[in-house]
């Protein structure tokens, strides 16, 4: 592989990840478990305040 060949095939590659990190997020956000158990927990216990108001 000659010097220009090696050089160029980088630049392409620096640029594709570049813009990849710019394009829109196709999944979610990682939420860890203990995460998901808590904002479950909150939003029982915020469900029954809102029922007796």
């Amino acid at each position: 592989m000659n010097r220009r060949k090696k050089i160029k095939q980088l630049l392409q590659a620096h640029a594709k990840k570049a813009s990849a990190k710019l394009a829109p997020q196709s999944k979610d956000r990682y939420i860890s478990k203990a995460d998901r158990a808590k904002l479950a927990l909150e939003a029982d216990s915020a469900s029954p305040a809102i029922d007796q108001a």
